[in-house]
């Protein structure tokens, strides 16, 4: 896939849907190429759980609880997490190989790719928020355009002190 925020069309949909692959393309991009070593540092000493596996990671689960669980109203049978360790996909993430993360998160992509090219925007979730609301698809893709592009901020200053690597 091209890494490109410029839409082909301007209409809703297609913005959405194409800044979210550049998000998603940007989180693959920085973390492509770093060591295991690197992928596992935490060199941040408020934030031990921040790692470029672990955010990668992150985001790959962030996707699966908002499109399955929250919009399609799945049961949450795949997802990392417990009760006793919330952010556990952060400390799998940190352990796993990127390839092996990356390769996950863009076949998972992938096929949220297709759900969304088939459903309306207005589409409401299944499930609420903590807050009673049902969101739309819209908002459902806005906010991982947002998770996503928050945390490459960090995925960026993590590659800048793992090895030095900068860039767009």
């Amino acid at each position: 896939m091209t890494r490109t925020d410029m839409p082909p069309a301007f209409d809703e949909r297609t913005m959405l849907t194409t800044f979210l692959d550049y998000a998603r393309a940007t989180a693959v991009a920085k973390c492509a190429g770093a060591s295991a070593q690197d992928a596992a540092k935490a060199p941040l000493p408020g934030s031990p759980l921040m790692t470029l596996g672990g955010l990668l990671s992150h985001l790959r689960w962030v996707e699966y609880w908002w499109v399955q669980v929250m919009f399609l109203g799945e049961e949450d049978t795949e997802g990392p997490w417990t009760d006793e360790d919330p952010d556990r996909e952060m400390r799998i993430g940190a352990r796993t190989p990127l390839p092996e993360l990356i390769s996950a998160y863009e076949e998972q992509s992938a096929r949220y790719r297709e759900l969304v090219a088939a459903t309306d925007l207005a589409a409401t979730a299944k499930r609420p928020t903590r807050d009673g609301t049902y969101v739309t698809l819209g908002w459902v893709l806005m906010h991982l355009i947002e998770e996503t592009s928050r945390h490459n901020g960090h995925i960026d200053v993590l590659r800048e002190l793992a090895d030095g690597t900068t860039g767009d």
